[in-house]
């Protein structure tokens, strides 16, 4: 995709603009650097195409490929390039709160996707103990509604298998509510209330989920 024009903003659109680039960048910055974890965080991509976009992104210097030591495969990294356009996605990320919200459909309410962030908003520091076992119980999907976060000190994996061990926290609802709250739309308590959200566990858990497991970056504080 080539514009011909010298202006900054048609050139940068060349390099960005392909589908799937700005959210590749997306998960580089927010700390996937293998294959499998970009895929996870981008969903439909298929492999080809998110080979092609990386070699892309190779190719313009905003991303450095390096084999990984002793293993099969290679670790992707933003270069200082890359790294700039943070606070240029924060600020597409703020537009987007106020701007593109209200045309979400059913379909944009991923569990995959909700799920691999929230395990990215687990505070491990703020959780009793050497180990924390979450559960989430979707009510609104068939295949596959049971997901586990399982937090052993500092290291946070997601499981879709029962891991057969005592969970602490257990939340049940839909995707959709957790993602509204995940998003600040609304509050663990204002569902809890509404009985679109039961929560139970432990109480240090229960009562002070937004200590232990942050919400969006772009959300707003919910009474």
């Amino acid at each position: 995709m080539e514009f011909g024009q010298f202006c900054p903003i048609a050139k940068s659109t060349e390099i960005l603009g392909e589908k799937w680039t700005i959210l590749i960048i997306r998960e580089l910055l927010m700390g996937a650097n293998r294959f499998n974890e970009l895929q996870r965080g981008l969903g439909t991509i298929s492999p080809a195409l998110l080979t092609k976009r990386l070699q892309t992104l190779v190719n313009y210097e905003l991303v450095v490929k390096k084999k990984i030591s002793g293993q099969k495969g290679y670790e992707y990294y933003p270069t200082a390039a890359a790294k700039e356009l943070l606070p240029i996605f924060v600020s597409l990320g703020d537009w987007g709160m106020r701007w593109t919200r209200q045309h979400l459909t059913t379909n944009d309410f991923d569990p995959d996707f909700l799920m691999l962030y929230l395990k990215r908003s687990i505070q491990t520091e703020y959780l009793a103990g050497q180990e924390t076992i979450i559960k989430f119980y979707f009510t609104d999907i068939a295949k596959q509604p049971n997901w586990w976060i399982i937090v052993n000190n500092e290291n946070v994996d997601l499981c879709t298998m029962d891991p057969g061990k005592e969970v602490d926290v257990y939340f049940t609802c839909s995707v959709k509510c957790m993602s509204d709250i995940w998003m600040g739309e609304t509050s663990y308590g204002a569902q809890i209330q509404k009985g679109h959200l039961k929560l139970v566990g432990r109480s240090d858990l229960t009562k002070n989920v937004s200590s232990w497991m942050t919400n969006c970056m772009f959300a707003k504080d919910k009474d």
